[in-house]
């Protein structure tokens, strides 16, 4: 089911989850996809820059078009930047935006081949460093020929979703942003948030609830059309917010 609500807050957000029966399901590796989105119109390759004095790398991916894309942040799952998120990166381009997807554990080496590796590396990430980090992708963002420097929306699942919902009350300049199977940030923070510019006391935001799928089922896809639905409705927010002047 779906709607609409209000904070007590700006928001230029989408949350879309499921029903989850078992909450130990947020830590549990889910098997990755295998299928390459990879196509000749689209770019991809690592990248660096500067976040304060550190070097973070990242996996970016744009569109061949003439013309500046919007950008999104692509924020990594609790397993570090694994292929699902590369191939989550590359088909945003595919859909005429900008993707980038920082390693947040450059610092340390950048993401382990061991998932459960990567998660004890990442639960004990600094939050003002994760917000530090993010704000160096934007602003890397930014300085891209191909990016339009105005329209930047952030988006991920689970950790990286959680992390999606607490970069927007820090950063007042992204202009979307997209929480899937993700916790929200503590309730006086949701004050913060400001997407869009807008400074109005209130904004709807639009959620979503997939019965029957469990937590990850944008990447396990034990139901392709359930799936496809929430990323359809992704790409359709995006687009709304992020390709309007």
């Amino acid at each position: 089911m779906g709607g609409n609500g209000r904070y007590k807050a700006v928001m230029g957000g989408i949350v879309c989850g499921a029903i989850v029966a078992v909450a130990a399901a947020f830590y549990r590796p889910l098997p990755p996809i295998t299928a390459s989105y990879r196509s000749p119109d689209i770019h991809a390759e690592y990248v660096k820059f500067l976040s304060g004095k550190d070097t973070i790398t990242a996996y970016l991916a744009y569109p061949e078009r003439p013309t500046p894309a919007p950008g999104v942040i692509v924020i990594h799952e609790i397993f570090g930047v694994s292929d699902f998120v590369r191939q989550t990166t590359e088909q945003l381009p595919k859909d005429s935006f900008v993707a980038i997807a920082p390693d947040l554990l450059s610092r340390s080496g950048g993401t382990p081949a061991a998932g459960d590796s990567a998660r004890k590396l990442i639960v004990a990430l600094p939050p003002d460093q994760v917000t530090a980090d993010l704000d160096a992708a934007q602003a890397y963002l930014r300085t891209l020929k191909a990016v339009r420097a105005d329209a930047i929306g952030v988006i991920w699942f689970c950790w990286g979703g959680g992390q999606s919902f607490r970069y927007a009350t820090n950063n007042a300049r992204l202009k979307a942003f997209v929480v899937c199977y993700g916790p929200s940030p503590r309730p006086e923070d949701i004050a913060r948030i400001r997407a869009k510019g807008d400074q109005q006391a209130a904004k709807d935001y639009q959620y979503t609830i997939y019965p029957g799928v469990g937590h990850g089922f944008l990447r396990a896809r034990e139901k392709p059309e359930v799936a496809d639905s929430a990323w359809s409705a992704v790409i359709r927010f995006f687009r709304a917010q992020l390709e309007t002047k």
